[in-house]
């Protein structure tokens, strides 16, 4: 044997000999009669740098364990002028409904963020000195309630659970008329000396499916976790529940749909030892949240139940608006700027379809200048095909000297071939930022325009289809027909007579494609890019006359 041989034998020779004393000096058998006072420490010099001990008083409140359910659930409903909640005294406190006044679904009933299948939260967990997990999801008793509906001020319902004769825990929810915010606020004072070092505060279950199509709806659940400045997302497997947990201190926690979040956000971040989240697909996708704190005798924490709306979550200070898809970095501040001055302008109109005529002018009337430009290049690209076909002719079995010529002939006519598209190419981080604003902000989420257009955050149905059709679907939208035949226009324009088959074969192409692709696009996307070739039409029209009007 080798020396590395023998020297783990020994090794585990010595565990061996040793692992006996060592469960005695651990776990010391228990003399008849009472322990010696001097062999006991008060409970403020007991250290958790090892696992706690019980002690005689423990031992004692362990006899005297109360029923696990001594008292009956009660229900308490909030109201404010945002939302209506049912407040379950089961674990001291968790929502059973939360019904968002402002959001309806598809059968046009208020939007419940509670998950059918049992979301359960604001959970708390704790264990004993021992780690035995306490029993905490019975029904706490309601300790005070104002019955103010709907409330004008903050409103707070305490609970309080008896864990041992004459030892508590209290649990505080405060609600705020003014936002989606709920305070909970944890008091351990009672039972410092009776808790396992670690506390922790979660939501299971995730949040529910609140969008007619529940499979758009189901690819934005996800969970992320916010620590340092640092964005982490979670989603959960395929195949089998998957969880992760991110150490240190967290600034929150939070579980999101395409347009609502439920969020967890620690008073102090230092606080917080580590974050958990886990999630499944199983019937539905859900998602868990928990934060877990070091022993302390009281604890706060703000859970955010409410809409994506950026300004109401960018008011919280913490972050939260990162969890918003804005689209990729260079792309955020465009997409903010698109968003704040739709929003701004429906202020002062209170249609989203008429503010999106409107912006679609506005729009115009900005890329004008880059609009004018690329007609004028692709118009003085078309003449010179006579010419790029001639020089094709001449040097065909000679590529080197066709692209020298051809360059020659665009430095002497002052013609950039690029010229066409390079205005459209400075024009697309806004038409990225216009697609992702209209596909996921929740500002246009039912807002309806006129005639057959009800909610410009769904496609325009106006006939069902007895049969799916791949990509397609089963349904036939008006908008993204109105949008291909004015892109057709459009690119007919831009070709010109001189068009080459190939061209004209893309054309036809590009338009089928987008045919099928923009059918299911919100109905507000489509209605501003319907709009915006049609301005682009007529501003082409406009250009076009200019050199004549200049004769």
């Amino acid at each position: 044997m080798d020396r590395n041989t023998l020297l783990a034998f020994l090794l585990i020779s010595i565990v061996l000999v040793l692992t006996p004393r060592y469960l005695e000096l651990i776990n010391p058998t228990q003399e008849t009669g009472q322990p010696s006072q001097d062999k006991q420490k008060p409970a403020s010099e007991v250290f958790y740098d090892v696992e706690p001990q019980p002690e005689k008083k423990i031992l004692e409140k362990e006899k005297t364990f109360l029923p696990q359910n001594p008292n009956p659930e009660k229900t308490t409903r909030v109201e404010t002028d945002l939302y209506i909640a049912t407040i379950s005294s089961v674990a001291g406190g968790t929502i059973k409904e939360f019904f968002i006044k402002e959001h309806k679904t598809a059968d046009s009933s208020l939007v419940n963020l509670i998950n059918p299948e049992g979301s359960f939260g604001p959970i708390i967990e704790a264990k004993d000195l021992d780690g035995n997990p306490l029993n905490l999801t019975t029904p706490w008793l309601l300790d005070s309630y104002e019955p103010i509906r709907p409330i004008t001020s903050d409103l707070t319902l305490s609970y309080k659970k008896e864990i041992f004769s004459n030892t508590f825990l209290y649990k505080h929810l405060t609600f705020n008329p003014e936002n989606y915010t709920i305070n909970i606020r944890l008091d351990l004072s009672s039972a410092e000396n009776d808790l396992y070092r670690e506390v922790s505060i979660g939501w299971t279950n995730g949040l529910a499916i609140t969008e007619k199509n529940k499979a758009e709806d189901l690819t934005y659940f996800q969970s992320y976790v916010f620590q340092g400045g640092e964005l982490e997302d979670f989603k959960a497997s395929e195949k089998k529940e998957s969880n992760a947990v991110f150490n240190g201190a967290t600034n929150w926690a939070a579980t999101r749909t395409k347009y609502f979040t439920a969020a967890l956000i620690p008073s102090d971040p230092f606080f917080v030892k580590r974050a958990e989240v886990s999630g499944s697909k199983e019937a539905t996708e859900n998602y868990d949240l928990k934060l877990t704190y070091d022993h302390r005798d009281d604890l706060s924490i703000l859970l955010y139940l409410g809409p994506l709306e950026y300004g109401k979550i960018k008011d919280l200070g913490v972050g939260l608006d990162e969890i918003m898809d804005f689209g990729w970095a260079f792309i955020r501040p465009i997409s903010k700027g698109v968003l704040y001055v739709l929003t701004e302008m429906y202020k002062v109109i209170p249609n989203y379809g008429f503010v999106l005529i409107v912006f679609s002018f506005l729009i115009k009337i900005l890329v004008y200048p880059l609009t004018k430009k690329s007609y004028q290049s692709t118009t003085a690209m078309q003449a010179l095909q006579p010419e790029i076909l001639k020089l094709k002719e001449k040097h065909k079995s000679n590529p080197q000297k066709l692209n020298q010529a051809t360059m020659e002939l665009y430095k002497k006519k002052g013609v950039n071939p690029l010229g066409g598209c390079l205005p459209m190419l400075l024009q697309m981080p806004l038409l990225f930022a216009l697609f992702i604003v209209f596909r996921t902000t929740i500002e246009l989420r039912s807002k309806p325009f006129m005639w057959w257009i009800t909610d410009l955050s769904a496609p325009d149905k106006i006939l069902e289809l007895p049969f799916t059709i791949p990509i397609y679907g089963s349904y036939v939208a008006a908008l993204p027909i109105l949008m291909v035949v004015s892109m057709f226009i459009q690119q007919k324009m831009m070709a010109g007579s001189t068009q080459q088959p190939q061209q004209k074969m893309m054309q036809y192409t590009m338009s089928f494609f987008f045919f099928f692709i923009f059918n299911s696009f919100p109905s507000g996307l489509n209605l501003y890019y319907t709009l915006f070739n049609i301005l682009t039409i007529a501003q082409q029209k406009l250009v076009k006359q200019e050199p004549k009007k200049e004769q």
